[in-house]
């Protein structure tokens, strides 16, 4: 039997259009895509349309260790909604203008490797990383 979808999420004080850049342009996902400070994410591709590829490396910065995230976009709705697949699992990402703010939603399947509270931490962490990167770039 499936487990619910996990979600987490972050609001940025930011327009959908820096956002939704943020988020899906591979030159900016290298800058937020990994959950503490003693990992990064050296390299991202992504073609974002339904059936496009994408993957991000992410490597513990003493090269510990590394794992490639890939997976296929399923459905775009530009600057509304990204649904992609990544092995047997399928995350959803809302994208929910709200006046001068964005909240992101990501929900997605959880494996069963890890707790789930594990997981939840993990990917909120990845996405307050994103919020904190979309909300200077509007600084900008």
């Amino acid at each position: 039997m499936a487990q619910p979808m996990i979600s987490v999420e972050t609001t940025i004080t930011a327009t959908i259009d820096r956002v939704w850049t943020a988020y899906t342009s591979p030159d900016h996902v290298t800058h937020w895509n990994f959950a503490s400070d003693d990992w990064h994410c050296p390299r991202a591709t992504g073609d974002l349309h339904e059936s496009g590829a994408f993957s991000s490396r992410m490597e513990a910065r003493d090269g510990s260790m590394g794992f490639d995230f890939e997976g296929i976009y399923t459905t775009i709705v530009e600057r509304e909604r990204i649904e992609y697949a990544f092995g047997d699992r399928h995350a959803i990402v809302s994208f929910l203008p709200e006046g001068d703010q964005v909240r992101v939603r990501v929900a997605f399947e959880p494996e069963t490797e890890h707790p789930v509270e594990q997981q939840r931490e993990g990917w909120q962490a990845i996405l307050d990383n994103f919020g904190k990167y979309a909300a200077r770039l509007q600084d900008r």
